[in-house]
């Protein structure tokens, strides 16, 4: 059983989008927000750097210190059984400067939804350093019609 319903665009989206919002804006541990959307024997490799559950988890701290707010994009995304292929772009702003972000990623849920193993390629893309974003459109998920 697929657990990402009807539409992968939307179900990836919708848990970066989530994850994101509960680590910035909780002041619950971050080990237990993790551990909501990850298995324990999680893996992600990313631009070749392999990460387990103990090295995200330190990864979340500073992200969480600097409250950034982020949109995705996703452009396209494809799920077969357990496994899901998208492209999206991460919009990023922290205090100091706005990031745009392609990527590639391929991933593997468990059946309950939450990531088990998720390799990735990005790529940082120029910005014309907009304005941090405010309002409605902060953790907002965009996918394209």
């Amino acid at each position: 059983m697929s657990p990402f319903g009807t539409d992968p665009q939307q179900f990836i989206a919708d848990f970066f989008t989530s994850f994101h919002n509960e680590l910035v804006r909780d002041d619950e541990d971050p080990a237990l927000i993790f551990d909501r959307y990850h298995t324990p024997d999680v893996v992600q490799i990313a631009d070749g750097h392999r990460m387990d559950r103990d090295k995200l988890i330190a990864h979340t701290r500073p992200v969480r210190k600097n409250k950034p707010s982020a949109r995705v994009e996703v452009h396209e995304a494809q799920a077969d059984e357990d496994r899901i292929a998208a492209r999206y772009t991460l919009h990023v702003q922290n205090r100091k400067k706005a990031l745009v972000i392609e990527v590639y990623y391929f991933g593997q849920f468990a059946e309950d939804g939450r990531l088990r193993q998720a390799h990735m390629l990005t790529r940082t893309l120029p910005t014309d350093d907009a304005p941090a974003p405010t309002g409605p459109e902060t953790g907002q998920v965009v996918v394209p019609a």
